[in-house]
């Protein structure tokens, strides 16, 4: 810390009690000057060759007959003018960060100016503040921590803004530049890191990091850290990263853990001012320079202290630029009070519909740059809307649980985001599972609403076996996920026994492979449905041989579970029957195994419609 001695002289000033200071000399004190509750006794001569106010007091007060003056609204109070009063004495005088702003307003108060005396006490402090206060890193965080008490004198005499340039302008120097000690928690925590890994003194220099000023001026009040904010990003040398994380490391200082502390009768104004700086102080970079996580627990204080609209809506509208890099943890945000469910579903509804809204428009533009793209191409052209996808799935997963959640809010949200965006729907199958199981009251159109949703044909080998043997499913679902998974074992069976016949291709697409080999699958079947032929106990011997095929291929498939292979045969038998009206319960997503055998017999197997019976 900087610091300035002035005068020479021992220090005579004495105290007796708490409120009475006098100089110990044998000449007699002359005047008494009464500053607040403290009482100096001292001598005209020294204090009036300093000070032209004193002069214009005393003269006053001699009209008056009175020894007595009364100093109201003293800047600094007893301390600060005790400073003046030895430096009129040319006692010995020390002054630092912590006083020089006092001292400075009081020789003000008392025009201290060089026109009573020259070197008076104005132009000292002025000189000391110039060449030393100023030019120090944490002198001036100091100095401009103490100056908010003392407005508005410190405000006029312009060392407030003075010490938010000379801060804002430090902060934008070349970290190589800097020579001067700064707070930085994390640096030390990698210094004691290398010293336990015993790196040469030579490997220990470590370059100043980019953020190294922001833990400093944490300790700022919300105005000051504003005002010093916004000099620093007008000088456009800040990188938002550094600002995103200047603005993270300030809330982490102030807001408190706990939702009592921060809606407290106490602190609930200071913290709804807190959350509305942090915002208009966000970097204007599309949402780069702050987390999504840290965007989505600011906006859940937001909420909790009741902030503004306007600073709601810009925090909506930067998470929604960036909802790929959430997790499911930072979307569950608490409900207001007046909402039934646990989670404010319709707040993350609004997210999603804004993230949509902006990647469209975004899709939008490049398909006016590049004419051969399509919208979900281009989208698919990275990962951003695969994660929003995982996102959603993992949301419903959690708020599945709530029993108040409506199956209107669950439909809604999980169709917020496109098909492609879900290429797996084993996210999508789990969030339904959970939620049949907290809510076994659904009627049956509401379970067949809720698993039309998913489409089963996109569910690894893993869930489908998990799907088969699922009861709280309809029979219907489990039908078709039998249905396609022994299309897949056959698929799986046949590219083995094609790949031992060919030599080895590469940059074979496996989707398209996949297709081709499902749909061959499919016309064997349809032929074999169509001619009615094959008897029982020729089918559960073919499916035998095809297990068998698949196993010794080694091709992962999984066999069928004995309930589904049930059903599977059910179904098949079932198309043997005459008369009966067949089932009206069927899934949204996927079409049931008798639906595509009629599409490919539309001449021969247009009578198969009424022959078979329900099995709903």
């Amino acid at each position: 810390m900087k610091y300035m001695k002035l005068g020479s002289k021992p220090d005579a000033l004495q105290s007796d009690g708490k409120f009475v200071r006098y100089i110990s000399s044998e000449l007699a004190t002359d005047i008494i000057i009464a500053v607040g509750d403290v009482k100096f006794d001292l001598h005209k001569f020294p204090l009036l060759s300093k000070s032209n106010h004193l002069q214009k007091l005393v003269s006053k007060a001699n009209e008056d007959n009175s020894d007595e003056i009364y100093l109201n609204d003293f800047p600094g109070g007893p301390k600060a003018f005790e400073i003046c009063a030895k430096f009129c004495y040319g006692m010995t005088v020390t002054l630092n960060a912590y006083n020089v702003v006092a001292a400075r307003c009081a020789a003000e108060y008392l025009e201290m100016t060089e026109n009573i005396d020259k070197g008076n006490l104005i132009f000292k402090i002025d000189v000391f503040l110039t060449s030393s206060i100023f030019r120090s890193w944490k002198d001036s965080i100091i100095v401009l921590q103490t100056a908010k008490s003392l407005l508005p004198w410190s405000e006029d005499l312009k060392i407030i803004g003075r010490c938010i340039d000379s801060i804002a302008s430090k902060t934008s120097v070349d970290p190589v530049n800097i020579t001067w000690s700064y707070t930085y928690n994390r640096k030390l925590a990698q210094v004691d890191k290398i010293v336990e890994e015993k790196i040469t003194s030579k490997e220990k220099i470590e370059s100043v990091p980019k953020d190294w000023w922001v833990e400093d001026i944490c300790e700022l009040d919300i105005d000051l850290y504003k005002r010093v904010m916004i000099t620093v990003k007008s000088k456009g040398r800040m990188d938002g990263v550094v600002i995103g994380e200047a603005l993270k490391t300030y809330a982490v200082r102030w807001l408190p853990d706990s939702v009592d502390a921060l809606v407290s009768d106490d602190h609930a104004w200071r913290n709804k001012s807190l959350v509305e700086t942090i915002v208009c102080l966000l970097p204007c970079d599309s949402g780069v320079g702050c987390s999504c996580s840290f965007l989505l627990k600011l906006l859940k204080v937001a909420i909790l202290v009741e902030a503004d609209e306007l600073s709601r809506k810009e925090l909506m509208n930067s998470i929604s630029l960036k909802l790929h890099e959430a997790s499911v943890k930072d979307l569950l945000i608490p409900a207001r009070s007046s909402a039934t469910t646990t989670y404010d579903i319709d707040l993350v509804q609004d997210l999603l519909n804004r993230y949509m809204t902006n990647e469209k428009k975004n899709c939008d533009s490049e398909i006016v740059e590049k004419k051969d793209k399509v919208f979900g191409e281009s989208i698919l052209g990275n990962r951003a809307i695969l994660n929003v996808g995982k996102l959603v799935d993992g949301y419903l997963g959690e708020i599945a649980h709530d029993p108040h959640l409506s199956l209107s809010s669950f439909v809604d949200l999980s169709q917020s985001i496109p098909d492609f965006a879900r290429p797996n729907h084993d996210g999508l199958y789990r969030a339904i599972d959970i939620y049949l199981k907290e809510h076994p009251s659904l009627t049956k159109s509401e379970r067949k609403n809720i698993c039309g949703l998913m489409n089963v044909k996109k569910l690894t080998s893993e869930a489908s076996a998990h799907a088969a043997e699922n009861e709280r499913l309809p029979l219907r679902v489990i039908v078709q996920v039998v249905y396609f998974e022994h299309l897949r074992a056959a698929a799986n069976a046949q590219a083995f026994a094609n790949s031992l016949r060919d030599p080895p291709r590469t940059l074979v697409n496996e989707d398209e492979e996949y297709e081709k080999t499902t749909v061959k699958s499919c016309h064997s079947l349809n032929r074999q449905t169509s001619r009615m032929k094959l008897k029982d106990d020729e089918f559960r011997k073919s499916v035998k041989m095809n297990k068998s095929s698949s196993k010794n291929s080694k091709s992962g498939m999984q066999l069928l579970p004995s309930r589904s292979r049930r059903i599977f045969d059910k179904l098949w038998n079932v198309g043997k029957g005459q008369g009966e009206n067949r089932s009206s319960e069927t899934s949204g997503s996927s079409n049931s195994p008798t639906s595509i055998v009629l599409g490919d017999t539309k001449s021969s197997g247009s009578s198969l419609r009424h022959q078979r019976h329900s099995i709903s």
